[in-house]
C-alpha cells in the first residue's frame, strides 16, 4: 500500500505547530493564540491532499485552541469571550478548508480537461499531418496557428518557419520569395493581393492554384466561428488527364473548377 504523505501532513502539521505552542507557552515564555497560524495551516491541507485533510486539520486546531484557551485560565472553564473565539475560529478554519478544498478540485478538474482536450488536438494534428491536403488554420488575427505536412512540403516551408506561426501575408510572400507559384513575376503582387482579399473575406469560393513544379492546388477558404479561417490546398492536378482524347482537354480544364463528381458524370456518358 503506497504511502499518501500529502493526506496526513496537514493534520500532522496543525498537531505539531499545537504541541510546539503548548511547550513554548508552558516552559518558554507565554505566547498569543496560534489561531491565526492554524487557519494558515488549514489552508495549506486543503490545496495539498483536499477536503478532508483540511476539515481534519480544522478540526484538530479547534480542539487545540480550546485546550490553549483553557490553560490560559486562573480557574478551570471558559467565559462568553472564549466560546466566541472558539466559535469564530471553528467557523473561519471549516470555511478556509472548504473553500481551498473546493477551488484545489476545480483547477484538479479544469487541469483534467486541458489534458484530455491537449491529447485530443495532438491526435488530430498527427492525422492532419498524414493527409496529402494541405491545411492551415489560422486565428481571428490572421497567425497560422497550425500548419500540417503537406502544406509545408507544397511550399518549402521548414518547421523553423511554420511553428513561428507566421500571418497568412507572410506564407504568402513565402510562397513567392521560393517561386513556388507558376506565375509571371507582374502578376504575383495582384495575385496576392486577391487571395489575401478572398481570405480576409471569408470567401469561400476555390479557387485553383498553378505550383511551378507543375501541380495543380485547389484553394478553399471556409471561416470559422472565432473569426479564423481553415484554408484548404487539394491536389487537383489528376484532373487535368492530358493522356484523354484531345479534343475533350478543354473540358477537363474546366474541371479543375468544377469538382471530380462532373468528371465522373462525364466519363460515364462517354461510355
Amino acid at each position: 500500500m503506497q504511502f499518501d504523505w500529502r493526506a496526513i501532513s496537514g493534520p500532522a502539521l496543525t498537531t505539531a505547530t499545537a504541541l510546539a505552542a503548548f511547550l513554548v507557552d508552558r516552559y518558554v515564555i507565554a505566547v498569543p493564540n496560534p489561531a491565526p497560524l492554524f487557519v494558515c495551516i488549514v489552508a495549506l491541507a486543503s490545496s495539498i491532499s483536499g477536503l478532508a485533510s483540511g476539515l481534519t486539520s480544522a478540526a484538530i486546531a479547534v480542539v487545540s485552541s480550546a485546550l490553549f484557551f483553557l490553560n490560559h485560565r486562573a480557574v478551570p472553564g471558559y467565559d462568553a469571550s472564549d466560546l466566541m473565539r472558539m466559535l469564530l475560529l471553528a467557523a473561519t478554519a471549516v470555511g478556509t478548508a472548504v473553500i481551498t478544498g473546493l477551488l484545489r478540485q476545480k483547477w484538479i478538474d479544469a487541469f483534467a480537461w486541458e489534458q484530455k482536450h491537449h491529447a485530443t488536438a495532438m491526435r488530430l494534428s498527427a492525422a492532419l499531418d498524414q493527409v496529402d491536403i494541405g491545411i492551415v488554420l489560422l486565428d481571428s488575427d490572421t497567425r497560422a496557428e497550425f500548419i500540417n505536412r503537406a502544406f509545408r512540403d507544397y511550399f518549402s516551408l521548414s518547421d523553423e518557419q511554420a511553428d513561428a506561426k507566421p500571418p497568412f501575408i507572410a506564407l504568402m510572400y513565402h510562397g513567392r520569395d521560393t517561386g513556388a507559384y507558376e506565375l509571371p513575376e507582374d502578376e504575383l503582387s495582384l495575385f496576392i493581393a486577391q487571395r489575401t482579399e478572398m481570405m480576409r473575406a471569408g470567401d469561400s469560393t476555390p479557387i485553383n492554384i498553378k505550383m511551378a513544379d507543375g501541380q495543380v492546388l485547389r484553394f478553399s477558404c471556409t471561416a470559422l466561428p472565432d473569426g479564423g479561417r481553415m484554408l484548404s490546398y487539394t491536389p487537383v492536378t489528376d484532373l487535368v488527364r492530358h493522356t484523354d482524347d484531345i479534343g475533350n482537354a478543354d473540358y477537363y480544364r474546366s474541371l479543375r473548377g468544377g469538382g471530380e463528381r462532373s468528371l465522373a458524370r462525364h466519363l460515364r456518358a462517354a461510355e
